[in-house]
């Protein structure tokens, strides 16, 4: 099995150096790289336009380098986890703005309530992975402002690999207890200060669940992680631990590759 995926691996081509350094050049995130992982990123991108369609709707049409801009932006979560990150799911679905859905619930008293919502992004369990291209562009033009949907869409992907989306990736048995114990106790902690109705410096959506709670500091991992460390330690170093180092944390982004 070993000796076949690494055959496997031999079989996708590699990006074309000087696609990349374009694809590197639009994405801030894929530019503050150290070497090691850029060519990481890079390696992982390609897996991802090879095992991926990626369907522009709506009229959209994306070139290469935005399809390939795409794919380094949902591998960015994938540096330490790897390929493995890439399972469960074939299609990557562009929308050129934010799009509508319908969403249905069951209140307390059984009514059947049924609403459309605009959303931004959306990772089905076990289906496509859906941005708004708009939205992937907003977040390249300011990526330090503690947004990035391919990113939030990605870790809800991580997330359901273990067959539950709760807010917990697969881990080992022993990290697996001290993340749920970490998260737990800052989910509460940030549940309770969005319920009093106080301003948060984290977006008031990751309080909508565990798993929305994972996705939005993942994307602070990657934006905003001064942040993010200054207002949950623990959340922060759990990360760091699952993602790597933000490329944005102090010290890396300044030695950014030319």
């Amino acid at each position: 099995m070993h000796w076949f995926r690494r055959l496997f691996a031999r079989t996708v081509p590699d990006i074309d150096p000087a696609q990349w350094r374009r694809v590197r050049a639009a994405v801030p995130w894929a530019k503050a790289l150290d070497p090691v992982r850029d060519a990481r990123l890079a390696a992982l991108s390609a897996q991802f336009l090879h095992r991926k369609t990626i369907t522009p709707v709506d009229g959209l049409t994306l070139d290469p380098d935005q399809r390939c801009t795409l794919a380094a932006l949902c591998c960015l979560p994938l540096l330490e986890f790897g390929a493995e990150g890439l399972h469960g799911w074939s299609q990557l679905i562009v929308y050129p703005d934010a799009f509508r859905v319908q969403r249905d619930h069951v209140d307390a008293a059984g009514v059947l309530h049924i609403e459309e919502q605009e959303i931004i992004g959306e990772a089905w369990d076990a289906g496509p992975l859906i941005l708004s291209w708009a939205d992937v562009q907003a977040d390249l033009d300011d990526p330090e402002a503690g947004c990035c949907v391919a990113v939030h869409e990605m870790a809800h992907k991580l997330d359901v690999l273990d067959g539950v989306m709760d807010g917990t990736p697969p881990l080992p048995r022993d990290w697996q207890r001290a993340w749920a114990q970490d998260f737990q106790r800052a989910y509460d902690a940030f549940v309770a200060e969005v319920d009093a109705g106080r301003e948060t410096a984290i977006d008031p959506y990751a309080a909508e669940g565990t798993d929305e709670f994972f996705a939005v500091c993942s994307e602070y991992h990657f934006s905003a992680p001064h942040l993010l460390r200054e207002e949950m330690p623990a959340i922060a170093a759990q990360l760091e631990r699952f993602y790597g180092r933000s490329p944005f944390d102090r010290g890396l982004y300044d030695r950014a590759m030319p």
